[in-house]
């Protein structure tokens, strides 16, 4: 427990351990409660899979009782997204963790040498890189806090072994028998093989995996200097990647695609940004899938899907500016700094042929010409919505594009008009909204 404290940036204070009243996490319930100078409590998942998730919960809270641990009990709705009951029940169960660990605070799970040793031979039936034979890091940055793995090291055996001298109770999960899920088939029928033929078997993997996470933490160095120069924000530029070497540019981009809060990346991904990178730099779009996540591709720019959908045709609303516009689409405009417009303004989807007068231009242009000037992604073009004056029906906005005459009222009252998404934002969604390509170039 002490060496691996020791890989942590700074020793933790506030610890939140994620506690499913198994083994590995009821021993290091025991162990962090012995331990002075931290503050401890715990969080049990209730996945609501078993008949006997109640009865665990139960126990949970018995255990913690006794030993003074505050715990946390949440229920969560484990929805399945193609990628197997497990990986939903993981993804439902890291959401909850990250919904209740406070800002500074430690998530503690009891990840040990044998779970390590399967993830690593696990990712390598998947055809995994470096980054994937890495396995779990001792530690990593989560959500607010950090996320900690004391029991790397340590055996599954010398965890039973110590429950079973300390009279450690704990819960046996019948899933952990079922060896249609991948990971217990691995557990129950090809470990004990390899152990049989290699007893140091789950040790020696565990320590490969040690050592690509040492070779990553090199790479990635050079990845994050690589990236600087090839993004400035949340968008990733193609022309940059091309002057890469194809596998450094390959791992850029996992590295941006981390960054931005995706999945990770399936085996396809490489081949599809090499072949995004022999295409030429033009208006065609193409777009890459994974599960439910969509990368696209615009004149030579990768962006995160932003998630906003078109703006309905018929959509018609009369605005004020008094109080937030909620439009059918998600987006919302505001008006920050004013009282509302001096009449109420006329708000609808494009219907084609618009012009508007930008600022610092004597004439009227063609919408769709100021929007190819200002590289306005095609799916903002059609989600963005129009504003017009109702006397005049002269266009004052579309979206964050505003007129020349917008722009001298808003000036006037030193009022400022933003577009934004009000729930589930993100800063790729704000790139992808407020700051066109050629701006973000600069």
């Amino acid at each position: 427990m002490s060496q691996s404290a020791a890989l942590l940036p700074e020793p933790p204070q506030r610890l939140l351990l994620g506690y499913s009243g198994g083994l590995d996490s009821s021993v290091l319930l025991h162990l962090l409660a012995k331990m002075p100078g931290w503050q401890l409590r715990a969080i049990h998942v209730h996945h609501g899979l078993q008949a006997q998730a109640d009865d665990w919960a139960q126990h949970c809270q018995q255990q913690c009782q006794r030993l003074g641990v505050p715990l946390i009990i949440e229920r969560v709705h484990v929805e399945s997204r193609g990628d197997g009951l497990e990986a939903a029940a993981r993804r439902a169960r890291h959401a909850a963790f990250a919904r209740h660990l406070e800002a500074g605070e430690c998530l503690v799970l009891a990840h040990h040498l044998d779970d390590q040793a399967e993830t690593f031979l696990l990712r390598v039936l998947r055809g995994a890189g470096p980054d994937g034979l890495a396995a779990m890091r001792p530690w990593r940055s989560f959500a607010p806090g950090i996320l900690w793995r004391p029991l790397l090291a340590i055996s599954r055996a010398q965890l039973l072994t110590c429950a079973q001298e300390n009279g450690i109770a704990w819960i046996d999960d019948p899933s952990n028998h079922d060896a249609r899920f991948e990971r217990n088939w691995l557990r129950r029928e090809i470990m004990p093989r390899l152990q049989q033929r290699q007893p140091e078997a789950a040790r020696n993997i565990a320590q490969c995996a040690h050592l690509q996470a040492e070779a990553v933490s090199l790479l990635q160095a050079d990845d994050e200097a690589a990236l600087e120069t090839a993004t400035p924000s949340a968008t990733l530029a193609l022309d940059k990647l091309r002057q890469l070497p194809p596998a450094r540019a390959t791992r850029v981009f996992r590295h941006w695609v981390r960054q931005q809060g995706l999945p990770p990346l399936p085996g396809r991904a490489s081949r599809w940004l090499q072949t995004e990178l022999a295409k030429p730099a033009d208006d065609r779009q193409s777009e890459l899938r994974w599960g439910d996540v969509r990368l696209l591709r615009w004149r030579d720019t990768l962006y995160p899907d932003p998630g906003i959908a078109p703006l309905p045709d018929d959509f018609q609303a009369l605005w004020d500016g008094r109080s937030p516009l909620r439009l059918p689409n998600g987006l919302c405009w505001q008006l920050e700094g004013a009282a509302g417009f001096t009449v109420p303004l006329q708000v609808h989807a494009r219907r084609g042929g618009e012009k508007i007068r930008l600022p610092g231009r004597a004439h009227h242009h063609l919408l769709k010409h100021a929007l190819q000037e200002r590289q306005i992604a095609p799916w903002l073009r059609r989600a963005w919505p129009l504003l017009v004056d109702t006397q005049t029906g002269q266009l004052l906005a579309h979206g964050e594009l505003h007129s020349a005459a917008l722009e001298a009222w808003l000036a006037q009252h030193q009022a400022r008009l933003s577009l934004y998404i009000p729930t589930q934002w993100n800063h790729a969604a704000e790139d992808c909204l407020y700051r066109p390509q050629a701006e973000r170039a600069t």
